[in-house]
């Protein structure tokens, strides 16, 4: 079998969650993050839209990881983000990081807002 070393250049991968935080590169987040090509810091949820929107010119699919279960996100954020030409997909935090992982991998440009799970 051969294996092949995985290396990400534009971002650092989710690495492992837990209980109200995140593991993003070796360091803990405690809460919702915000993670991508400019860094991870903590994000303050479906209300806080203008550090996703400041991503419009770095990535092109924003993912929202919505807790440990799938939910709808507010009308107006989607339509908010999509208006500044980022894609959105949402889906639960767990497989919103390993989607976001494996994109990241790819050289995508991208990011990941997630809610605790």
């Amino acid at each position: 079998m051969r294996l092949n070393e995985i290396t990400y250049n534009n971002a650092a991968p989710v690495d492992g969650y837990g209980p109200g935080f995140f593991r993003i590169g070796g360091q803990v987040h405690e809460g919702a993050v915000l993670t991508g090509p400019t860094g991870t810091a903590a994000w303050g949820g479906y209300e806080d839209d203008a550090p996703l929107l400041e991503l419009s010119e770095n990535v092109d699919v924003v993912f929202i990881g919505t807790g440990a279960e799938l939910a709808h996100i507010p009308s107006n954020l989607r339509t908010t983000l999509e208006n500044a030409g980022l894609g959105v997909e949402i889906m639960n935090s767990p497989a919103a990081c390993r989607t976001y992982n494996v994109l990241l991998s790819e050289g995508r440009r991208i990011a990941l807002a997630l809610m605790p799970v």
